[in-house]
């Protein structure tokens, strides 16, 4: 059996469940260490996995220093495969840059797009790989979408496409009125994707354009959501697909009334030097977090084929909370967790060099592969 030791950064939800899944499943024997700012993180972390694991896993805490790097955390970083970076994303272009001073693989969940576009340049001339934005979305969402539009190339004989939409929803099993949400994940993450501008195409070119501009509902699996646009989920597509596509957009779904909602609150802080803390503090002050989620995950490919008609291909997927291990895992957990795991088992299994972005990568070996089948189920 293959053997690595992987270094995750970040001992929150996300890193649980990523250090949980990859000792559970043991694909490849690992060597976990946890890295935090927080010592109480790092023992909830190596806690949660040893009580999670229905075997003895390996796994060790570091505590790390708040910027830049020590002599532990170098020393430890010297020995590691990978850094699967759970971090907040401003934290990204520190990570990227340990990980190209120790050789190490990298690989981020972040749609922050500054900190990516960093990224990109750090990992530019490294002797490693740097697979960026893979976690849900981005990450999943567009592996997906790029998968439906290989597979209408091949049945419909036509490279040019009117459409490609992307929709997540990491929502709670119930919402009352009047913001009709809860929260599943980080505060300042959804507060960032409200305002922060959004790049879509439309007429075959990239614009950037408001976060929460495009107000539509949608049907999913016979249930209506309302969608909307936010930043950082399209990944690198609008770009990869420049010419491919002539609509193409990342779009957060929710429950219908919400944005509404979110609307009426940011009309309060238009004047506010910091918009995104004080949406994020306004969220917390009005909306619970919850244990019992629902991730929607829905991509579709519109064009005519070959003879001129109108086709749509097109998947969806509905994920609640699992167990793994003797742990049950929120679904905003395990479909994060599980393609940032998937990409660290191909990441072992080839030898890629530098940026590799989400248009880059194998839809077959991704979608097929045994993390992200044993939490979305087979494609």
């Amino acid at each position: 059996m293959m053997s690595a030791n992987i270094f995750i950064a970040g001992s929150g939800g996300i890193g649980q469940a990523a250090g949980l899944i990859l000792s559970e499943f043991n694909i490849f024997k690992t060597t976990i260490y946890f890295g935090d700012i927080s010592q109480t993180a790092i023992d909830a972390a190596l806690k949660f996995v040893t009580e999670g694991c229905t075997h003895h896993p390996t796994i060790h805490g570091i505590l790390m220093p708040t910027e830049a790097s020590n002599e532990i955390l170098d020393n430890i970083l010297k020995k590691c495969d990978i850094i699967m970076d759970c971090l907040p994303g401003s934290q990204a272009p520190r990570m990227a840059g340990l990980a190209k001073k120790h050789h190490c693989h990298y690989a981020n969940l972040t749609e922050y797009v500054q900190e990516t576009i960093d990224v990109i340049a750090i990992a530019n001339d490294a002797d490693t790989a740097f697979v960026l934005q893979t976690g849900l979305a981005p990450g999943f969402i567009n592996i997906l979408a790029h998968k439906l539009y290989e597979e209408f190339q091949t049945d419909f004989g036509v490279d040019i496409v009117n459409s490609m939409h992307m929709k997540v929803g990491a929502i709670s099993k119930n919402a009352p009125s009047p913001h009709y949400y809860a929260f599943t994940w980080s505060p300042i993450g959804v507060a960032t994707e409200y305002l922060k501008d959004a790049e879509i195409v439309r007429n075959f070119k990239k614009i950037k354009i408001p976060a929460l501009s495009g107000l539509e509902r949608i049907i999913i699996d016979g249930d209506e959501y309302e969608d909307n646009f936010t930043s950082g989920g399209a990944a690198d597509f609008p770009d990869a697909f420049i010419g491919k596509v002539k609509d193409l957009d990342y779009k957060t779904l929710r429950y219908p009334g919400h944005y509404q909602w979110v609307k009426n609150t940011m009309s309060t802080i238009m004047n506010s030097e910091n918009r995104i803390k004080s949406l994020e503090n306004i969220l917390l002050e009005n909306i619970p977090s919850v244990e019992d989620d629902i991730v929607v995950v829905y991509a579709s490919v519109e064009g005519k084929d070959s003879t001129g008609r109108l086709r749509r291909k097109e998947k969806s997927y509905k994920i609640f909370p699992s167990f793994v291990g003797k742990k049950r895992l929120r679904a905003i957990q395990t479909t994060t967790a599980a393609p940032l795991c998937e990409v660290a088992n191909m990441l072992l299994n080839n030898t890629w060099k530098g940026p590799i972005l989400q248009s880059q990568l194998s839809t077959t070996d991704f979608l097929k592969g045994p993390f992200v089948t044993a939490i979305y189920g087979k494609y």
